[in-house]
């Protein structure tokens, strides 16, 4: 089991992203065809930095609504980082964070709360200074995906989510003040 902690480490800034990178997510057979759901890009990072994640989000299963064949839908969702050394380049090669988290949202219940959270340990070999792309990811999957002709989604409802990461880092000791002259 690993432990982190927040020990010998200052709360030194915070950053959240509402910003909906995606509309929806298409339903298919395979569990890992991910799509983006929100991403914030780090300040400047150093290893041993503890990133403090969670994220939330939802989606509503439309799935063969109004005149098709309604069906419940697998959802998975995780967070993954990668290195953002470019700001042209958006995307890869990722690396997972967070344990894998799944539900099932069937017609009747329509709408689904996605949340996560982790604490993330920036690794020794990270470069310093450098930035990463921490991303809350999902995927929707179903054995019944073809029921409608394959184009079926689930809808990621703006207004519902965001992605919040908390950076904590050692802060070097201050110097005591300097004793006033007489």
């Amino acid at each position: 089991m690993t432990t982190l902690a927040s020990t010998g480490l200052t709360l030194v800034g915070v950053q959240a992203s509402d910003d909906v990178q995606t509309a929806s997510i298409p339903i298919d057979l395979p569990s890992d065809t991910y799509r983006l759901l929100y991403r914030v890009i780090t300040g400047p990072l150093y290893p041993g930095d503890l990133l403090d994640i969670s994220g939330d989000a939802r989606v509503s299963n439309n799935a063969g609504y109004p005149s098709g064949t309604r069906y419940t839908v697998g959802v998975g969702w995780h967070l993954w980082a990668y290195s953002y050394t470019d700001p042209a380049r958006s995307s890869g090669p990722w690396w997972r964070i967070s344990q894998l988290m799944g539900d099932n949202v069937d017609p009747t219940r329509h709408h689904m709360p996605l949340h996560i959270s982790t604490l993330h340990r920036v690794p020794d070999d990270h470069p310093p200074g450098h930035r990463l792309a921490i991303c809350f990811r999902g995927d929707a999957h179903s054995t019944a995906w073809k029921a409608n002709g394959g184009s079926d989604v689930l809808t990621v409802d703006a207004g519902y989510g965001q992605l919040i990461v908390r950076r904590w880092a050692a802060v070097p000791p201050t110097e005591p003040e300097p004793e006033p002259a007489a």
